[in-house]
């Protein structure tokens, strides 16, 4: 299961999987492209592993990647706990 994390201004979607014990947290980055449709990127933490790209160029993958770094404590914690609205009560 997939759950909402973050909306950028630019209509980029972050989204984040349950934890799973023997691989961590998959993160998803997706945006709309009106030529390709959406573009997209998943990387896994704790590792910062990119496995998926299609659509950004490195720019935009580094930009990413530094929000993915700089909130992985929040998406690992609340992967752990359901989601943000399980993880803060809501």
């Amino acid at each position: 299961m997939m759950y909402p994390f973050l909306t950028l201004d630019d209509e980029t979607e972050i989204t984040h999987s349950e934890f799973l014990d023997t691989d961590g947290v998959k993160v998803y980055v997706e945006k709309p492209d009106e030529k390709d449709g959406f573009h997209y990127l998943s990387c896994w933490l704790p590792e910062y592993r990119v496995i998926e790209n299609h659509g950004f160029n490195e720019a935009e993958v580094e930009k990413y990647m530094e929000i993915i770094r700089s909130t992985a404590h929040l998406i690992i914690e609340f992967s752990k706990e359901g989601g943000f609205e399980h993880a803060s009560g809501f």
